[in-house]
């Protein structure tokens, strides 16, 4: 009787553990899961605009363009200006699963034609150059 009852506890016990790890979103963050990018547009101290980008041939050209950023982990993020863009990406790692949100804070620099973005989540600090920062800020800022 009792090698059952720990038996049974030991069984609990282990299907508990696998049942509560197998609803984790995965650690590597697979671009081609990005379904919908919500856009806040900046200028001043308010947001002005907000949209959203759902097309799938945006999407698709915004998950090649965030396949390029070079990351910076643990990095501050300290600008001498507020952000140009907060873009809150959502991914679908599950059809049967709420969608997981990032938030990147982007700036876009005049300057030299390049884009920062702070990942809040990573704290990591990411650039862009030229050709694709044009091409991020024409899909966020021109939409």
């Amino acid at each position: 009787m009792k090698i059952n009852i720990i038996n049974l506890s030991l069984l609990t016990i282990l299907l508990t553990t696998l049942i509560s790890c197998s609803n984790e979103a995965p650690k590597v963050l697979d671009l081609n899961q990005l379904t919908r990018v919500d856009v806040q547009i900046f200028t001043g101290e308010n947001s002005d605009n907000e949209i959203i980008i759902a097309e799938e041939e945006k999407i698709k050209t915004l998950r090649e363009v965030f396949a390029k950023i070079d990351w910076d982990k643990n990095e501050k993020a300290e600008m001498a200006r507020k952000k140009d863009v907060k873009a809150t990406l959502f991914f679908t790692f599950d059809k049967n699963m709420p969608e997981r949100l990032f938030e990147y804070f982007i700036w876009f620099n005049l300057s030299d034609g390049s884009a920062t973005i702070f990942d809040r989540e990573k704290n990591a600090l990411g650039t862009l150059e030229n050709k694709d920062a044009q091409t991020l800020k024409e899909m966020l800022l021109n939409n």
